[in-house]
């Protein structure tokens, strides 16, 4: 008796099996991830840059954005990637967060930031601090390490020292830009002229979706020049300046806070696209637009729903921002869109 092995038909489908467990994944062109940052809005207009400021501001826009999003696609948790990209976006003096924030009436520094994890509806933040060199970084650990949300002042800096956290010098924040913008600004005050009239809002920051799938938000800033009494602005408190959650959107937003306060900005958008099903660009529009614009509210804010798409939304001149969506397009821009187009075909 002949006994017949596999026939034809097994044996090459076991070995496009085999060949099919040994290739490459092969990726849609769509990823899983997404991600928005910022680096303030206001009174931002072309004429005052001169070119290389431009290309400074989008560069560290670029390559902040670039790192987020890759450590996005690597699968690092969106908490971690929001940190690490603002901690870059605090280290550099261009931008009004951490070694560069403005300087108060007293010539010091009082630093502000927030996270919110969409995931869980955790959060964190201080305000106020004057010593942790990463307000970001303090911002988490009150989320995590903590059963607050919101620290302020010497507790906060002392918490941060419990922590662990990295302690500097007031001074460390300081440069010759902001100690100029001070001096300006008492200028005008002394003349009785409007201080925000020359006013630049530089806050920071990043929102995500994570390869989890999970949204989150933080925020970081140095407030308002020549601030005094202790003022605290939006970008601290949850809700005004900073809201994530998994079902609705993730919010981080930049500009005059009190405005962002009263009107609740960020929980807002989020509560426009849960309860009208609007998407996120008009959610997003209609409050920087239709309610902040109209009450004298100057700002903006960035923005991502549960599906990765991206608002990017601003009443004032400008608003250093950059994104990268989950088709992996990528903005990187300043100006309002007229004027970005006409900077682009004057580069051609």
């Amino acid at each position: 008796m002949i006994t017949q092995g596999p026939n034809i038909g097994s044996r090459l489908g076991l070995v496009l099996l085999l060949i099919a467990l040994m290739a490459p994944p092969i990726f849609a062109a769509d990823s899983s991830v997404a991600i928005a940052i910022h680096g303030g809005a206001g009174t931002i207009k072309r004429s005052e840059l001169t070119p290389e400021q431009d290309r400074a501001y989008r560069s560290i826009l670029d390559k902040a954005v670039e790192l987020g999003h890759q450590r996005l696609l690597a699968g690092v948790d969106g908490i971690d990637v929001i940190v690490e990209v603002i901690q870059l976006l605090e280290a550099s003096p261009l931008f009004n967060a951490g070694h560069g924030a403005v300087m108060t009436w007293t010539a010091e520094h009082e630093l502000d930031a927030s996270i919110m994890n969409g995931a869980t509806l955790e959060a964190g933040a201080v305000a106020g601090v004057k010593r942790l060199k990463s307000p970001i970084a303090a911002a988490r650990a009150v989320m995590l390490a903590s059963p607050h949300v919101l620290l302020s002042g010497t507790g906060a800096d002392e918490f941060g020292l419990q922590q662990g956290l990295e302690q500097v010098d007031n001074a460390w924040f300081t440069t010759e830009r902001r100690q100029r913008d001070l001096e300006r600004y008492k200028a005008r005050q002394d003349a009785g002229l409007s201080p925000e009239a020359t006013a630049k809002f530089g806050t920071v920051g990043v929102v995500v979706l994570d390869a989890q799938g999970h949204l989150a938000a933080g925020t970081s800033t140095g407030g308002m020049t020549g601030k005094r009494w202790g003022r605290i602005g939006d970008s601290p408190i949850i809700g005004a300046g900073t809201y994530a959650n998994d079902r609705r959107c993730a919010v981080s937003a930049t500009g005059h806070g009190e405005f962002f306060i009263r009107w609740h900005v960020a929980s807002d958008i989020c509560a426009r696209v849960a309860y009208q099903g609007v998407p996120i660009e008009q959610a997003a529009t209609d409050v920087i637009m239709g309610e902040l614009l109209p009450a004298g509210g100057e700002g903006g804010v960035i923005a991502l729903d549960p599906k990765g798409n991206v608002a990017m939304v601003f009443n004032s001149e400008g608003m250093y921002r950059a994104s990268i969506d989950r088709a992996g397009q990528k903005v990187v821009a300043i100006y309002d869109s007229q004027s970005e187009r006409d900077s682009s075909e004057g580069e051609k």
